[in-house]
C-alpha cells in the first residue's frame, strides 16, 4: 500500500473530541519501514544488557539517522492536519515489550511529566507500529475524552512490573470506557498528550514495539531545565515562540550523556 496522509476533516474532529485517532494506513513505504525496523534492531542490540527495552527514550539524541523518519514528509503531512503547518519535534521513544515478560505501562498522562516545560501543553504523539500491536501483546489503551480533564492524581506502583513508578488513581477515570488501539506494523495511531492511557504487560509469544514520535505547534514555548537535558527541533514552517532548536544533523551529546551514560 502506498503511503498517504489520508486524513479527512472528520478524522481531525474525532481527534479533537476523543483525544485519539487510529490511522489504518501504512505511514511509510515498505522499504522505508523496513529500514527503520532494521535500525531499531541495531539499536536494540546496542542497549545496556541491564536496561529494559521499554525505556529507549529520546533515541534520536544518540542516533541522528532517526531524523530521516522524524522529519519526513510522510509523518509531518499527517501531523500538520492536526496541529497546523508550524511544527516542532518535541521527543521520541521506542517502547519495546519483549514476549512473555513485557512490562505494564500504568495509566498516565504524558502531560503530567512535561507540564512545567511546555506552555501551553499542546503535543500530539504519532505511535508507529514497528510490530503488530494487539490486545494479546499489550497494545496501547486510551480513555476517550480525558484529554479535556486536566491533570490527575497519582499513586505509587511496583517499579519491577511497571514501566513507570506511579499510576493515576482508579477513582479519577472509568477503566470500563477504555479503547484498545490495535494496529498492524507500519500503521499508526495518534493521541493528545493530556489523554489518560496505558497498556497491559506482554504475556504473548510475540514482541510488541512502537515508536512514539511527538510533535507540538511551534507557538508552544519550551522551558529549559538545568536538571533535565533536552533539545527540540524545528520540523516544518516557522518558529512562533522564540524557542532555540537543535541541529538534527549531529548527536545531542549532552542529552546522550544524560540518558545513555558513556555511550
Amino acid at each position: 500500500m502506498a503511503p498517504s496522509p489520508g486524513i479527512a476533516a472528520q478524522d481531525v474532529e474525532f481527534f479533537n473530541e476523543h483525544g485519539y485517532f487510529i490511522h489504518h494506513r501504512q505511514l511509510f513505504s515498505p522499504e522505508r519501514l523496513a529500514a527503520l525496523q532494521d535500525l531499531f534492531e541495531e539499536m536494540l542490540a546496542d542497549i545496556d544488557p541491564d536496561s529494559r527495552p521499554e525505556a529507549m527514550d529520546v533515541p534520536h539524541f544518540a542516533y541522528p539517522r532517526l531524523f530521516d523518519w522524524l522529519l519526513s514528509d510522510e509523518v509531518l503531512d499527517v501531523v500538520e492536519a492536526f496541529i497546523g503547518p508550524d511544527i516542532a519535534l518535541w521527543s521520541s521513544h521506542f517502547i519495546s515489550k519483549p514476549p512473555d515478560e513485557g512490562l505494564i505501562v500504568p495509566w498516565h498522562e504524558d502531560s503530567a511529566y512535561w507540564g512545567e516545560r511546555l506552555d501551553p501543553m499542546e503535543v500530539v504523539t504519532v505511535w508507529l507500529g514497528i510490530d503488530d500491536s494487539t490486545v494479546e501483546n499489550g497494545c496501547m489503551r486510551v480513555i476517550p475524552g480525558t484529554h479535556r480533564n486536566g491533570y490527575s492524581e497519582y499513586e505509587p506502583v511496583d517499579g519491577e512490573t511497571h514501566v513507570f513508578g506511579t499510576q493515576i488513581l482508579g477513582d479519577q477515570f472509568d477503566e470500563d470506557a477504555a479503547v484498545d488501539l490495535e494496529i498492524a506494523s507500519g500503521e499508526c495511531h495518534l493521541h493528545d498528550a493530556r489523554i489518560i492511557h496505558g497498556s497491559a504487560g506482554n504475556r504473548s509469544s510475540r514482541r510488541r514495539c512502537g515508536y512514539t514520535m511527538r510533535y507540538m505547534p511551534s507557538h508552544v514555548k519550551f522551558q529549559p531545565n538545568e536538571r533535565w537535558s533536552h533539545a527540540i527541533y524545528l520540523a516544518r514552517g516557522r518558529d512562533r515562540a522564540g524557542n532555540e532548536y537543535g541541529d538534527p544533523g549531529v548527536r545531542f551529546e549532552e542529552g546522550v550523556r544524560a540518558i545513555y551514560g558513556r555511550r
